[in-house]
């Protein structure tokens, strides 16, 4: 029994993203069929198939975060906003269904489509605050990602596998002027005729192309000479063809359902690498808004503490124990710290628009939206110990796990698979035909006939049983078999075109040497940064610490009226201690950016971070959210 090609695919495109029970975002719907032609017509696949529109509303988790004017965020609802709102990753799921439905094509025998490819785009970047945020790497940008492999290519024209049925009507009636009154013994003879056709065409894999059609015209004249008037003449042909050497291989002839297939996969595999790039670009950004909030924080208890320092110099000076110019300097440095401070929120109120359009469809469109602040309820966490398996296994583990090298490998593998059909269009062209016709005549007395020719024959006397009667019985049969053979001279097209294909395939094999190259250049790299990260941030807290301690030192030096202490001595002491402050905040965010970077060098962003593929593809995440009590602002 045949399976019907719509049941093939919608078993394929459930396997591939329909595992789970969540309702996919994208889907592909046929109306149900008019009572009446519908059914008679969803057999050719004549029906429309409808797209849904996109969706361009936000998800309901983002109004659940949202109390008392303020949006508060944990690292998994920053990720769970970012699988069902940002854009990019929605631009993405749209490319499996591509690729599916370019399948559909060339399952039908047509050749793939090349706008099909969604590249992958670079996620969003933080603000750039001086002396705040660290600097990634960019691994998680999708540094050496492989192309989406959608390969046409040359070679034998791919056979249309969908059947062709054909059938036409034709009536007609000619008046032709007679001189020979002998023939027709009429001085103008009138035709009329309809003819009735319906024919069937297939071509298979094989290079096999069959055809069987049924013609019948039925004839009347106004002509005593005739013996049948009216009459009918039919005929029932079957052609078969068979390509003996361009166009004989199978594997030649399936080449772009093949390709169509590892399409999917690349498809499949480029929704992962989104998923990387936007997940990682977005935890880039949460940890940064982390670390511009605490440089608010250290730049208010600055400005704190320059203002005490310029209240206590003032009060001094009015007591006579300290002259007026320290007052002044005290207020520069209130001007300073203010300037500061202005600059750290407004680098805050930024990061909190780029994030806030990174987690919604509509950006800060929605007043209401653009009017809220992020709350970020999780801190960085450094741990004390930092335990990092041994570089070759890392390596190891990055080669199986990169999706860009899984993309190369296919592309290279599709690269085999096209060479298959240039290499096939080197050979000459030599196929071979057989044709079976059967022929019938029949009809009626002419009732003006003037027995001219004697009694008519009555074999052929009859209608259209008779006719069918003699289609059947093979009364009046053709018979025709023979070869076609052509030899284009030079062939230089084809020959270029095979030479071109090679060259590709080679370059191919150099790119995928060049990725693994860059996998273990990444993961190296990954790992002294990581390393670099922890020591500096070691260095930064230790740093911190000892500022502490001398601006505490040089304020009760400055209070009890220590020699070699002043103002200007205890303003430099809280500028260090800031300094340092925002020195510890940019390790730990260089920290954090490198975790973030590691984990995209080794291909397991998803799984650190329990991202669920189904989940991604559908743009429904089943995590639910929850405020908790002790936040401003929080639901009871």
């Amino acid at each position: 029994m045949r399976i019907p090609l719509s049941i093939i695919l919608f078993a394929s495109a459930s396997t591939l993203f329909a595992q789970s029970l969540v309702p996919s975002e994208v889907s592909i719907s046929t109306p149900l069929p008019s009572p009446v032609f519908g059914r008679l017509l969803r057999p050719f696949h004549l029906e429309k198939r409808m797209v849904a529109p996109a969706r361009l509303t936000n998800s309901s988790r983002l109004d659940s975060l949202i109390s008392g004017g303020n949006l508060y965020l944990t690292v998994q609802d920053t990720i769970s906003l970012a699988l069902e709102n940002n854009l990019d990753i929605a631009v993405q799921r749209y490319g499996p269904f591509l690729a599916q439905e370019d399948l559909r094509r060339a399952l039908g025998g047509g050749i793939l489509r090349q706008d099909i490819s969604i590249p992958v785009a670079a996620g969003p970047v933080s603000v750039s605050p001086i002396g705040v945020s660290g600097n990634s790497s960019g691994l998680a940008a999708g540094s050496g990602l492989a192309s989406t492999a959608f390969l046409v290519g040359s070679g034998p024209n791919p056979v249309s596998l969908d059947p062709n049925i054909g059938a036409s009507v034709t009536f007609g009636h000619f008046s032709t002027p007679q001189t020979n009154l002998s023939l027709n013994e009429t001085t103008s003879l009138v035709e009329s005729y309809r003819n009735y056709s319906v024919a069937y065409s297939q071509q298979f894999l094989t290079g096999t192309a069959i055809s069987t059609s049924y013609s019948g015209t039925r004839y009347s004249y106004n002509s005593p000479s005739l013996t049948l008037n009216p009459y009918i003449n039919a005929d029932i042909d079957f052609t078969i063809s068979q390509s003996l050497l361009q166009g004989l291989s199978y594997a030649v002839n399936n080449r772009q359902i093949r390709v169509a297939r590892n399409n999917i996969k690349v498809s499949d595999l480029t929704v992962r690498l989104q998923l990387v790039t936007t997940i990682s670009a977005v935890l880039n950004l949460y940890w940064d808004l982390v670390s511009f909030n605490h440089d608010v924080r250290i730049k208010e208890q600055a400005l704190a503490i320059a203002q005490r320092l310029y209240e206590d110099n003032q009060k001094r000076v009015q007591a006579g124990s300290l002259p007026p110019v320290e007052v002044t300097r005290a207020a520069a440095q209130v001007s300073a710290n203010e300037e500061a401070l202005l600059i750290s929120r407004t680098n805050l109120a930024q990061q909190e628009t780029v994030l806030k359009n990174a987690l919604s469809r509509t950006g800060v469109q929605d007043p209401k939206f653009d009017a809220v602040h992020i709350v970020p309820l999780d801190s960085i966490e450094v741990p004390k110990t930092e335990e990092i398996r041994p570089i070759q296994d890392l390596i190891q583990f990055a080669v199986g796990h990169r999706p860009e090298v899984e993309q190369t490998r296919i592309s290279l593998e599709n690269s085999k698979i096209n060479l298959q059909g240039t290499r096939n269009s080197l050979l000459p062209s030599l196929s071979a035909f057989a044709e079976l016709t059967n022929n019938a005549l029949a009809g009626a007395l002419n009732p003006i006939y003037n027995s001219c020719c004697g009694a008519p024959d009555p074999y052929f006397l009859g209608a259209a049983g008779t006719v069918l009667s003699q289609l059947l019985g093979r009364n009046f049969p053709n018979y025709s078999a023979g070869l076609s053979f052509n030899i284009p001279l030079r062939n230089r097209a084809a020959q270029a075109d095979y030479a071109m294909d090679q060259l590709k395939l080679r370059t191919e094999e150099l790119q995928l040497q060049r990725s693994l190259n860059q996998i273990r250049v990444d993961v190296k790299n990954a790992v002294i940064g990581m390393q670099q990260a922890r020591v500096r941030y070691d260095t930064a807290v230790n740093t911190r610490v000892l500022a502490e301690q001398s601006l505490d030192s040089e304020q009760k030096r400055f209070q009890f009226g220590a020699t070699g202490s002043d103002v200007t001595t205890v303003i430099q002491a809280q500028q260090d201690l800031a300094n340092d402050q925002s020195l510890e905040v940019q390790a730990m965010a260089s920290y954090i950016h490198a975790k973030i970077d590691f984990d995209a060098s080794l291909g397991q962003t998803l799984d650190v971070n329990n991202v669920s593929m189904e989940e991604a593809r559908s743009g429904h995440v089943q995590r639910q959210s929850f405020l908790p009590d002790s936040v401003p602002g929080g639901r009871q």
